[in-house]
Parts: structure tokens; sequence; C-alpha cells
């Protein structure tokens, strides 16, 4: 059986691993979006670990919003890096600064 400071630990793992890929890759805009669900989805499994141990299904519903606020937000972040690549010509982060007011 799993324990709860288990999968606490996973989810840490897992968020400070997403941090780590932000810092460390600051050029491509597709890891960057790679590492904000990978963010999202350490909280998703916080949010499922203590719904689980707790006995309350509340954490679980919640859940089921941040995955559609999540996958709205990568199509809509996907279709701005294409729209973006095709007036660029380039997917590198540094080269996008035309959107600064």
């Amino acid at each position: 059986m799993i324990t709860l400071p288990e999968v606490l630990i996973l989810a840490a793992l897992l968020f400070c691993i997403s941090v780590a890929g932000i810092f460390l890759n600051r050029k491509n805009v597709i890891i960057l979006l790679m590492c904000i669900e990978l963010m999202l989805l350490s909280v998703n499994m916080n949010f499922i670990a203590f719904s689980h141990f707790l006995g309350d299904i509340h954490g679980q519903v919640f859940v089921f919003f941040i995955l559609t606020v999540a996958a709205a937000e990568s199509a809509i972040g996907l279709a701005i890096l294409v729209v973006m690549f095709r007036n660029k010509e380039t997917i590198n982060v540094d080269a996008l600064d035309s959107m600064k007011g």
C-alpha cells in the first residue's frame, strides 16, 4: 500500500523537476509549456492523494476543473506559438520580443 508521504514526495519531486526545467531552459517555448503542465500535474497529484487518504471526493472533482483549464491553456499557448512561428520562423524565446508593450 502506498502511503501519503510517498505520494507527496513524488509530487514534490515532479514539481522540483518542472521548476528546474523552467530555470535551466529559457530558450524553447515548447519545453516551457511542458514544464508548466508538469507543475499542474504535480499539484493535481497532491489533490488526488489528499482526497483519497481523507476519504473526500472534493479534491478529485477539483482536479477535473484544473485539467480542463490546463487543456485550454495548452491549446491557446500552442496556437499562439504556431502564429508566432509563422511570423518569426523561430520558437526561441529571445527572438519573440515583439510582444513587449
